[in-house]
């Protein structure tokens, strides 16, 4: 067994490979490692690894879909610490928004033996890694559907908020508590630099897909005003290219017991998990 997959359960660690994808480290996770499957790439948030949430990963190959979990730059394999802090997200984002493109053209290599369907080939992430997917969706991709979780597109109004709602959001979502984890206060990057990464700022190329925004109403580092901002702008760009705005799902939980509201979802974690396997089954046609 692989060190790093040492308390996976026996069920996972004998179906992942750890692999590295030019300088770019990753765990790959295929149900049976015989023939094609689904796929889904995976972007964990910032100051952890790949392989955080080895649930996940086992839930999706026994539902007959394989993972391609990622480290975001600066951590996992490719630690480098200054990089975890939230000042670095901005860049970190950016870089990896430029690698997903390496990550799909590694899983067409020869190698993997076609096992990795990319006509079936989803992507997501959780916290930064969802606002890197979010970004990767705003330029031409080959995805087909996407999952977030605690996460937004709306990059400027996280770091550089403008003063008071807008009028269609639920008020008690629209300030931080006074212990949340405030990136306002932490990104020292310039405006241009977060507009580059920013999925709102680039809606306009949105290419309608299904994606499922998973989020907790009171999370305390990424507020649901955000989550529900950007699943509005994505829901007006899908009507406006004539596609049906209810190919964006948000789904939220009033409070989950989560640390910060924010890391995994708590007692309703199971309820969460089931809503995005049973979405990437759909979506992804598996069976």
């Amino acid at each position: 067994m692989v060190e790093r997959f040492s308390r996976f359960p026996s069920a996972l660690a004998e179906r992942s490979r750890p692999a590295r994808f030019g300088d770019v480290p990753v765990l790959l996770a295929h149900p049976d490692w015989s023939a094609p499957a689904p796929t889904v790439i995976w972007m964990h948030g910032r100051t952890v690894s790949k392989e955080i949430d080895p649930g996940r990963y086992l839930r999706w190959i026994r539902a007959g879909i394989a993972a391609c979990a990622i480290d975001l730059p600066g951590h996992g394999e490719r630690l480098d610490a200054p990089r975890q802090g939230k000042a670095g997200t901005i860049g970190v984002i950016a870089q990896m928004v430029r690698e997903i493109d390496r990550i799909v053209e590694s899983l067409a290599a020869p190698e993997h033996a076609g096992l990795f369907d990319l006509d079936r080939l989803a992507i997501g992430g959780m916290s930064a890694g969802g606002m890197a997917a979010l970004r990767r969706l705003c330029d031409p991709h080959p995805f087909i559907a996407a999952a977030v979780e605690g996460t937004t597109g709306c990059l400027e109004d996280l770091y550089l908020p403008t003063p008071g709602p807008t009028p269609d959001e639920t008020p008690p979502d629209q300030t931080l508590p006074d212990d949340a984890t405030d990136h306002r206060a932490q990104s020292t990057a310039p405006r241009e630099a977060i507009r580059a990464v920013d999925a709102a700022a680039h809606i306009a190329t949105w290419r309608p897909i299904p994606l499922l925004m998973l989020h907790s109403e009171t999370d305390r580092v990424i507020p649901f005003a955000l989550a529900q901002r950007f699943a509005r702008l994505a829901r007006t760009r899908s009507y406006q290219a004539g596609a049906d705005p209810a190919l964006v799902q948000l789904r939220s939980w009033p409070e989950t017991g989560a640390p910060d509201e924010h890391a995994g979802f708590g007692r309703v974690a199971a309820e969460a998990k089931t809503a995005q396997v049973e979405f990437f089954q759909r979506t992804l046609r598996v069976g």
